[in-house]
């Protein structure tokens, strides 16, 4: 039977790989890639994925049954070391050399669409997250009209964090007059973009928006930046900023007299390591939360509730739990799910069983086939939280606003600096 690029090892390959003992009968393994920032500034966002990788080991270690067939299960875990170019790499490595079934890849446009264009070019099905689904969909110049034929999305929008945003800001007394920092990369040119950005829904909620213009990421110095905010008497600062460049600014508007009332950064100020870098100027600043232990979900794969699984990562990676644990599982669930259901190992059977996902997961639900863009893209919902001074770590993440997703409870609400 001739299966392309899904010529399978045999089990003896498996066994000598030290994946697929509890399966020594078994006749073929199927291999998923998983594709994110390991190394490099964006390290963050893959931080947890080799426990969650070891807790899905033992989740698969029976094998999968696709097409009425069983199968060992292989996940080969590659790093894009934060460089769009190595993603797209290691995602051909993946599927032309590894022969994987399934591609998945999280973390930051820089590593989720360079994997994407490979697995679209190469006709292999791939999911992706922790990307606003505008720089995933238009910064991989995406048609509404036609969609992708392989990638599909899962992760919020845009609008989302607009709101989320400006919800909290409407409910503390500032000038509403805003900074922005947006880089030159994928996230920045989206959330500065004049149309599908932060400019125009600021302004038509009465936010006069500060913009001194793109910045390289890993820039040294944000003197002209401060300048122009403290020249519009700015008392909100926002944007969307890797987590040095997020120290890099705050050290600096501290040295240099600039004392805004809130700091609601994107990206940088998602995880606690970045918080605790940033000593005392961690305090108080607040963040968009795609996931938390407070999230009403459950696993489909595990049974844990979002509490539970972040408190099993606490145990056994002996680390504060991070927003990336939640979306790095997902991404197995509904590879788990959709393989069950794929007619076979074909990369079409794969993809039309993913493209019919309707699945409950611990991020939320998660569903493909809407209109224009949501053909590929399925929602999940958003808040805000910010940092303080903790009891358990030295900063813990309150929510602190939740008129976006209701569902999501709230323990605070949000403090001016």
């Amino acid at each position: 039977m001739a299966l392309n690029r899904r010529q399978f090892t045999q089990a003896a390959a498996a066994l000598a790989a030290g994946s697929a003992a509890p399966l020594a009968f078994a006749a073929d393994t199927l291999k998923i890639g998983y594709v994110s920032p390991q190394t490099g500034p964006l390290a963050p966002f893959g931080e947890a994925d080799k426990w969650v990788i070891d807790q899905m080991k033992t989740a698969f270690k029976d094998g999968l049954s696709v097409g009425g067939r069983k199968y060992a299960v292989q996940i080969v875990l590659k790093d894009s070391q934060s460089n769009p170019n190595r993603a797209g790499e290691v995602a051909n490595d993946l599927i032309l050399k590894d022969k994987v079934a399934l591609v998945l890849t999280a973390g930051t446009p820089e590593t989720a669409n360079p994997v994407s264009d490979a697995c679209e070019l190469n006709e292999v099905p791939c999911i992706s997250s922790v990307v606003p689904w505008q720089p995933w969909f238009f910064g991989r110049k995406g048609d509404p009209a036609k969609g992708f034929a392989w990638t599909y999305h899962l992760f919020w929008g845009l609008e989302d964090v607009i709101a989320n945003f400006t919800n909290g800001w409407k409910t503390v007394a500032t000038n509403k007059k805003v900074g922005g920092l947006f880089p030159n990369d994928g996230d920045g040119n989206a959330w500065g973009d004049k149309e599908l950005g932060f400019p125009k829904p600021l302004s038509q909620m009465g936010f006069t928006l500060t913009d001194p213009g793109r910045f390289q990421n890993g820039t040294q110095d944000f003197s002209a930046q401060i300048a122009a905010f403290k020249r519009d008497n700015v008392e909100i600062v926002t944007g969307v900023v890797i987590p040095p460049d997020a120290k890099t600014f705050l050290t600096q508007a501290r040295q240099q007299g600039f004392k805004p009332k809130v700091i609601t950064l994107g990206k940088a100020l998602l995880f606690p390591g970045a918080i605790e870098a940033l000593g005392d100027l961690g305090d108080g600043l607040s963040t968009e939360v795609w996931w938390s232990p407070s999230h009403p979900f459950t696993s489909s794969l595990t049974k844990q509730s979002a509490k539970s699984l972040a408190e099993a990562y606490e145990a056994g990676a002996k680390k504060q739990w991070t927003q990336p644990i939640g979306f790095a599982h997902a991404l197995f669930e509904v590879a788990s799910n959709a393989l069950t259901r794929a007619k076979s190992v074909k990369a079409a059977d794969v993809r039309d069983a993913v493209a019919a996902t309707s699945l409950d997961t611990v991020v939320g639900p998660v569903k493909w086939g809407g209109q224009g863009p949501f053909k590929n893209v399925s929602k999940t919902p958003l808040v805000l939280g910010q940092w303080g001074k903790g009891q358990k770590y030295k900063y813990e993440l309150t929510l602190v606003n939740n008129e976006a997703a209701k569902n999501i409870p709230t323990s605070g609400t949000l403090k001016l600096l």
